[in-house]
């Protein structure tokens, strides 16, 4: 996202019926791109984004590359607001609520899946990004009332995180694995969520556009990272072009346009179209990583993903006739 990490990192991603004024908008005109190869350029970017963030921590410290990508993907965002006249949200209240999704989905998951790609391979921090799914679903199921446990999600949930074992190589004892890079890259997807779950609580009724929370947003998270990243970095002393267009990259295409491509996609086809992309993130990410970076791949990668992919699939799915809960009725 994202995107990703990189997927779903904006108030517009919290419901089927996106807050503001895309939710009673008139039918779209004809667009000049058919929406199939939007998501297709979506996936892509989004796909991309975990090597970009390898290249850019190549020359600069992950919390330099965490802080240019926040301010280009606000840029980009600042141009959409002004291009369509729309502008930033107003009231304490909303910004307060801003502040803290802007930790939890953009500041927070990013800082960790660039510090997480020192030591791991950026196919496995994709891999990673895709449990996010399972998470919110398991987190959703104690933290909001509507989301029921059904037997379909709880097999889901079962599924998708023997899929991370296998992706992990439990039977080896996680040989060979950095604890402390997938930890935070886990940690990284986990944040995600909780900061879904916050947003639906708070401001997924807002009034204002998808457009201006999130530009909004963004901005907080750009502001958050120019406090941290002094305290724990240095001015670089050169200044790498490779890693830094990687990083320009990262902002202006793998985070502020991919969010407008969300945003049109989910008008168009609705958000469980639209979340689909999320499954074709780590597919994308580990050919990348593999033919791109020449990062090596055992078996248990691209297998393991297939089951973390399945089960957050199950996870999500909605059964043509209601299904009786587990817990019993009272």
């Amino acid at each position: 996202m994202s995107a990703a990490t990189e997927p779903q990192t904006s108030p517009a991603s919290l419901s089927t019926a996106p807050p503001g004024s895309l939710h009673t908008a008139p039918p779209h005109p004809r667009r000049v791109l058919d929406w199939r190869l939007r998501f297709a350029g979506l996936s892509l970017v989004w796909g991309f984004s975990f090597l970009l963030i390898k290249v850019g921590t190549n020359g600069y410290a992950p919390f330099q590359v965490t802080f240019g990508r926040l301010l280009f993907g606000t840029l980009v965002l600042a141009v959409a607001i002004v291009w369509k006249r729309d502008r930033l949200p107003r009231g304490a209240r909303t910004w307060g609520h801003l502040a803290v999704s802007a930790l939890l989905l953009n500041a927070l998951p990013f800082s960790l899946f660039a510090y997480s790609e020192l030591t791991i391979p950026s196919t496995l921090a994709g891999i990673c990004n895709a449990t996010s799914p399972l998470w919110g679903m398991a987190l959703s199921l104690v933290a909001l009332s509507e989301d029921r446990p059904t037997r379909r999600r709880v097999a889901g949930l079962g599924i998708g995180f023997l899929g991370v074992l296998t992706v992990l190589g439990a039977w080896q004892g996680f040989h060979g694995l950095d604890a402390a890079g997938t930890t935070m890259a886990l940690l990284a997807s986990l944040s995600y969520p909780i900061g879904w779950i916050y947003i639906r609580r708070t401001l997924a009724g807002s009034s204002h556009s998808n457009l201006s929370l999130t530009g909004a947003q963004l901005l907080l998270a750009t502001a958050q990272l120019a406090v941290v990243t002094p305290l724990f970095t240095t001015l670089p002393t050169h200044f790498p072009l490779i890693p830094l267009l990687a990083i320009i990259a990262l902002g202006t295409l793998g985070t502020g346009l991919a969010l407008l491509i969300q945003y049109g996609l989910v008008a168009e086809v609705g958000p469980t179209t639209a979340q689909m992309v999320t499954y074709f993130i780590p597919v994308i990410a580990t050919a990348a990583g593999v033919a791109i970076l020449g990062e090596s791949l055992a078996w248990s990668t691209p297998v393991g993903a297939v089951i973390v992919l399945a089960g957050a699939a199950l996870t999500q799915s909605r059964p043509t006739k209601p299904t009786r809960p587990l817990s019993p009725k009272p």
